[in-house]
């Protein structure tokens, strides 16, 4: 028999788009994707590119935490909820309670006010978030047929994250026309309020049924809802402990979060160093500036890895291009870092987003491939909290060592040796476990199993 066919990102979502109950769930999940990117874009105009105050870098981890955290503590407990209501009117109801939220943090960030209120706000905004992105990730299989699985999960998040660099860029567009200022980012976040509506309406085009759970579902999940609860704690544990059993998997996820740590680095001093270093006396220039220079080679990086790893995979070994990945990241960082031009910045962000998006891809399929069927669901939360909270670790840790401007060669030197060390270790491990010949980095039956993104 032939090797499956040589998935492509394009391939992929020509095939699922055949599909009508795919193509709405699509819709909104982009529409409201967008509206994340706008909302993200408006936040960090306030938060971080205000005009009349400059962020510390504990100000900025404190709010990395409140942009990132609710996706690691809520997402494992949402299932719960998600296999109890209807997806369909999760997906409609969770964008009217943003926007409804979204108002409420557009009025305090007209009105100047920042600390404990604007970051409750904050929460609640993406709390509901995340019930959003779950339904729609629990949904998939009810409008893909199972043979189309893998390329749905493949190109849904890709496409998702590209829509939400597109939304940025489109809030840098409001802020321009507004003039910036707080009325500006007040503004914007509106905008945001006005996609997420949308994507509630694109939702009701749907059945209210299409979604599931289906009744047979339903009726499993009718137990006591504290002892669901409290069962998804239990959970995560065990699933953390198969993984543990599972080492090429935790390999993998330890490789996944060591990158996410140096990443979370990166992205505060980027922050800073744009806000406080090239641009202190115009923060509506440093958010322009970072948004082009920073964000599109990061949107530009992250899409080009949905093309180039399932090539890439089909010649070596899915751990092999996970270490190669991690150290050409590193490479990257420690021959443009020490420069502090924004354009070795732009350099930086490319590579890293290439190769962090790569990671997750190849990461993921070792997870599905490794874990059992009984356990997956609950590795995967236990995945999908490890994903965003090393990154928070990494910002708050670097803390200590960073300046007001973001400008420190030792951090930047030590981020590139970090990277370096990660993909070493991660590597020796896989040597270890593989028993791998010296110097192969092809695994010949990792090669012809087939890749997804």
């Amino acid at each position: 028999m032939q090797p499956r066919r040589r998935s492509s990102f394009i391939a992929d979502l020509r095939v699922v788009l055949a599909e009508s109950g795919f193509r709405r769930l699509f819709a909104t999940r982009l529409i409201s994707q967008t509206g994340d990117g706008i909302f993200t874009a408006g936040i960090a105009k306030y938060v971080f590119f205000n005009a009349t105050t400059f962020p510390n870098p504990a100000s900025a981890a404190t709010a990395f935490a409140v942009l990132y955290l609710p996706y690691s503590f809520i997402g494992p407990f949402a299932g719960v909820f998600i296999d109890r209501w209807s997806r369909r009117q999760i997906l409609v109801w969770s964008a009217v309670l943003r926007s409804g939220f979204v108002v409420l943090c557009a009025s305090l960030v007209a009105s100047g006010t920042q600390g404990l209120p604007l970051y409750a706000a904050v929460l609640l905004v993406n709390g509901v978030n995340r019930f959003f992105l779950s339904s729609l990730s629990a949904a998939l299989p009810h409008v893909v047929q199972e043979d189309k699985l893998v390329m749905a999960n493949g190109v849904s998040p890709t496409a998702g994250g590209i829509m939400t660099a597109i939304g940025t860029l489109t809030a840098l567009g409001v802020q321009v026309a507004t003039g910036g200022h707080n009325v500006g980012a007040a503004i914007t976040m509106l905008v945001a309020g006005f996609f997420y509506l949308m994507a509630g309406a694109a939702g009701t085009t749907m059945r209210r049924d299409l979604l599931g759970p289906t009744l047979a579902e339903a009726a499993s999940h009718a137990g006591h809802l504290l002892d669901e609860l409290t069962s998804v704690v239990a959970g995560l544990v065990a699933g953390a402990r198969h993984v543990w059993r599972r080492r090429r998997a935790f390999a993998a996820l330890a490789a996944t979060g060591g990158g996410k740590f140096l990443y979370g680095v990166l992205f505060l001093m980027a922050i800073l160093l744009y806000r406080n270093y090239f641009y202190p006396a115009n923060s509506n220039a440093a958010l322009a500036h970072f948004t082009t220079l920073v964000g599109i080679p990061v949107a530009i990086g992250y899409g080009l890895s949905a093309f180039v790893t399932p090539p890439v995979t089909r010649r070596i070994s899915k751990q092999a291009w996970i270490a190669l990945a991690l150290a050409g990241a590193g490479v990257v960082i420690g021959v443009f870092g020490e420069f502090y031009t924004q354009v070795m910045l732009a350099i930086i962000a490319f590579g890293v987003n290439l190769a962090s998006q790569s990671v997750a891809i190849s990461a993921v399929t070792i997870l599905q491939e490794e874990v059992e069927d009984s356990f997956r669901g609950r590795v995967f939360s236990f995945y999908d909290m490890l994903s965003n909270m090393p990154l928070v670790a990494g910002a708050a840790v670097c803390v200590i060592f960073l300046p007001l401007t973001g400008k420190s060669y030792s951090v930047m030197g030590a981020v590139a040796a970090g990277y370096l060390l990660v993909a070493l270790l991660y590597w020796l491990a896989v040597r270890q476990l593989e028993g791998a010949a010296p110097g192969g980095l092809a695994s010949p039956s990792d090669a012809a199993q087939p890749s997804s993104s």
